[in-house]
This record gives structure tokens, C-alpha cells and sequence, in this order.
């Protein structure tokens, strides 16, 4: 049987792998390759918790390929010598990959497929980390969405879940690539250890996603429309960075959501923001870096002091509810997405510091840190985005707090020293005649008047006429 290379990338499963599938129907021998090369992807290079999770994933995957009698072959960049190289060393006569929508990946792709085909090679790739692709859904005027029902509308109007792939139970045994590395020698664990805290919430890689959608569909599924909101609850899926890493497929997530049909459609709505915001991506590939309301681009943005940034990164601000989330963050590479909201309303809204900021310190410390979600999730909430909140909306820290957390026990559980206080006075404690060792007595701003200098800060935006 010929050989050829499948190139693994961030789709590191063997179920529900369009690119081994098509290796396999094709009569190839599958050689299973990883290229390491984070300087391809220009600004925006996979953070430290990315690489954190990467380094696991990749080592499960790994132990995946082994069992079925194959291997994992880890070759450096740039990508296309790498890949012409190993497909010169074993004879390949074809690459299979899976498509990611990255604009800088975008290009650097398209590229590889024309020099492989002129080398006299078949270069194929296929969608496995989408329900539906960002080119395949318009308007009626043929034009990309930029508001989200309507794109859901239409979007889920396409839907069309392909039927299951399992693993393959055995591979062919091939021999490994000369050039492969070990997974440690890419040097994508911190040497500092400081993701310990991570692995007790997480388990990289694809045994891992199956096991965090089986908690999902067993204790979160059912009550998800109504528990998703409180941070202190099991109340969301926790699959972001399954996702993110192709650990698990959308489709196979969506096919295990409809046992439970009412509290599933809520679910996949929220899957559809995933999809939204690739085909926003896409369709917009600046907004990573600008604003995509262009009115926004002469916003005065405060020049905040790096001690109040430090304050927000490290969660010392003073407003529990902000603090809590920072430090979920920190120690966990993840934060709730209600909590998301609120720590970037306080820093574009309160702090007015540029979303650019927030979103280049989630890239570093988020284990799901996703190009198209952290975008449009920034862009979202600081009021500059496609079907962005009101930016007029400034998020009310204190109020969130008591609507979401009620008793203050995603408080207490991520600031220990607040637990010493009345559940009630935990949203403010400011307000508390009782002192808390070793937290601020009080916010780095205050709120109201915070608030009242954004909104005037706006009006800026309500003088600038749209485009």
C-alpha cells in the first residue's frame, strides 16, 4: 500500500477524523505527523496555557497512535519543508489535513496545498472542527452575517450531522520519521510548574473530552438553560478547550446533546456562537488587531496605570466578584463565561482600558484560547464588535455578583479570606464594618463614578457617524 502523511494539527483525535478517514478509504498507509511551528502563525502564537494543554494533548494522541500500532512523528517547521522532507523519506504520495480558519493560517495553507500539488503530490483538507464552515452560509444578499440570529437562523437551517467514525482499532506499523522529536523537546511545559493547578481540573486530550461531555450530558445537561449563569454551580460543559485542541468533534457533541431535545437546543445555540465567530473571523480577518466598528478607532481609551492593570491581572482590584474570576483564571487556565463578561466590562468600561489588553492577556492564560471566540468575545463586551452588547452597557460588578452568586460561594471559594464574611456582605465588602486581612479595603475605582466617565466617553462614539 502507498503512503501518505496525515498532518495533525489542532485535531488531535482519531474519532471523527476526516483527514485519517480519507487516508484510509483512500488505500494509504497513514503516517500520522505533528509540525511544530508557533512563528507561522504571526501576532497571534499559541499563549502559555496553550502551550501548557498542547503538551499533553500531544502526548495523548501519541499514546492513542500506540495503541492502535502507529505513532505520533513530531517534525519542526517551517511546515512545508518539514512536510516535503517526510513525504520525500517514506515515498508518500499524499498529505491529508484538517482545515483551521485562522486568516494568517488561512493563507499559509492555501499555500502548502499549491506547493505539494506541484511537487506532484495529492494535498487534501477537510472541516473537522466546524458544524458548518464560514464560507457556506450568506445572507440573501450574499453577503457575510455580522449579526448572530439571523446567522443561527440560517446556519442551523444547514445543519446536516455526518454519522459517527470511530477509531480505527488497528494501523498499519510504519516505520518512524528520522527527524521526529519527543513531545518534551518542543519545550511546551513550563519549567516552573506554575499549570499545576491545572491538571486537577483538566485532562488533555481525547479521553479527556469524552470524559468531560460525559459529566456534561450526566449532571449539567438537563438544568444547563437555567444553571449556566452561576459560576458556583456545575452548570456548563467545560469542552471549550476539547474543542479548541479537535479533541472532540462539534458534530459528535451535538449528536450526544439530543437525548435531551428542549435543554440540547439551548446548548447547540451556544455551540453556534462558536461557529459564529469563526465565520466572523473569516469573513473580517482584521478584527483580531481593530476594531471592527470602525467608529471606535479614535475612542479615548484611558491611559490606565500598570499597577491597576496588575491589579485586574492578578485579581486585587478590590471587587470580588472581579477578583474571584481573575484568580479562577490564574489557577485553572479557565474562567466561567458569565465571569468572562463581567472582568472585561470592569476593564474596557470601568478601567476603559482598550479591549486589545484583555484580550492579550486571556490569549496567554486561557487553556482555551481560541482566536474567533476571544475576539469577538472582547469585541463583544466592550461594545466595538459585530452584534456587540449596547456600548453604553456598563456591567454592574456588584450587581452581577448578587444575581449570580447569590450566597458568595464562587467568592468564597476563589478569595478564601472573604469566607469569613456574611454571604451578603461578600459582593461588597467594602461596605462591611469588618476589615479583611491580606484583601484591599476597597476597590481601585470607584464604581458609580467609573462608570458615569464611560458613558461620557461614549458619547464620543454617538458623534461619529456610522459607517
Amino acid at each position: 500500500m502507498p503512503n501518505a502523511l496525515v498532518w495533525f494539527r489542532n485535531d488531535l483525535r482519531l474519532n471523527d477524523q476526516p483527514a485519517l478517514q480519507a487516508a484510509l478509504r483512500g488505500g494509504f498507509n497513514p503516517i500520522a505527523v505533528y509540525v511544530h511551528a508557533p512563528e507561522e502563525e504571526g501576532a497571534w502564537q499559541p499563549g502559555a496555557a496553550s502551550d501548557a494543554w498542547r503538551h499533553g494533548s500531544l502526548l495523548a494522541l501519541d499514546a492513542s497512535l500506540h495503541q492502535c500500532g502507529s505513532r505520533l512523528n513530531i517534525l519542526r517547521g517551517p511546515s512545508i519543508e518539514a512536510l516535503q522532507k517526510a513525504a520525500i523519506a517514506c515515498n508518500a504520495e499524499a498529505v491529508f489535513w484538517n482545515r483551521r480558519y485562522e486568516p494568517v493560517i488561512e493563507v499559509r495553507d492555501a499555500g502548502i496545498k499549491r506547493a505539494l500539488r506541484t511537487a506532484g503530490l495529492r494535498a487534501e483538507s477537510f472541516n473537522s472542527s466546524l458544524m458548518v464552515e464560514p464560507w457556506q452560509v450568506e445572507s440573501k444578499q450574499g453577503d457575510p452575517y455580522r449579526v448572530f440570529t439571523p446567522f443561527w437562523r440560517t446556519a442551523s437551517g444547514q445543519l446536516r450531522l455526518p454519522a459517527s467514525q470511530p477509531a480505527p482499532a488497528r494501523l498499519p506499523d510504519v516505520t518512524g520519521l528520522a527527524d521526529a522529536i519527543g513531545v518534551d523537546e518542543l519545550n511546551l511545559a513550563p519549567r516552573m510548574h506554575w499549570d499545576q493547578g491545572f491538571w486537577n481540573q483538566w485532562t488533555p486530550g481525547e479521553a479527556g473530552a469524552h470524559a468531560a461531555l460525559t459529566t456534561f450530558l450526566e449532571q449539567a445537561l438537563a438544568d444547563y438553560a437555567q444553571a449556566r449563569d452561576f459560576p458556583a454551580a456545575v452548570g456548563t460543559s467545560r469542552l471549550s478547550p476539547h474543542l479548541h485542541f479537535g479533541e472532540i468533534s462539534p458534530w459528535q457533541v451535538a449528536r450526544s446533546i439530543q437525548q435531551l431535545p428542549e435543554a440540547g437546543a439551548v446548548f447547540l445555540r451556544q455551540l453556534g456562537w462558536r461557529e459564529f465567530a469563526h465565520h466572523v473571523l473569516h469573513h473580517f480577518p482584521e478584527t483580531p488587531d481593530n476594531n471592527f466598528n470602525h467608529r471606535f478607532d479614535d475612542f479615548p481609551w484611558a491611559d490606565v496605570p500598570e499597577a491597576s492593570l496588575d491589579a485586574w491581572r492578578r485579581g486585587r482590584t478590590g471587587v470580588p466578584i472581579i477578583d474571584a474570576g481573575m484568580r479562577e483564571l490564574w489557577a485553572t487556565g479557565w474562567m466561567h463565561n458569565r465571569v468572562r463578561m463581567i472582568v472585561a466590562s470592569f476593564l474596557t468600561k470601568n478601567l476603559r482600558a482598550n479591549w486589545q489588553q484583555g484580550a492579550s492577556w486571556f490569549w496567554d492564560t486561557l487553556v482555551d484560547a481560541d482566536l474567533a471566540n476571544n475576539t469577538l468575545g472582547w469585541q463583544w463586551v466592550a461594545g466595538t464588535g459585530v452584534d456587540a452588547a449596547p456600548y453604553i452597557r456598563v456591567f454592574n460588578p456588584v450587581l452581577q455578583s448578587q444575581r449570580f452568586d447569590a450566597d458568595g460561594e464562587y467568592i468564597a471559594r476563589w478569595i478564601p479570606e472573604l469566607a469569613v464574611l456574611a454571604a451578603k456582605d461578600r459582593h461588597a465588602p467594602w461596605l462591611s464594618s469588618r476589615k479583611i486581612a491580606g484583601y484591599p479595603d476597597a476597590p481601585i475605582l470607584d464604581l458609580a463614578s467609573s462608570r458615569l466617565d464611560a458613558l461620557k466617553a461614549f458619547d464620543h462614539v454617538r458623534a461619529v457617524r456610522a459607517d
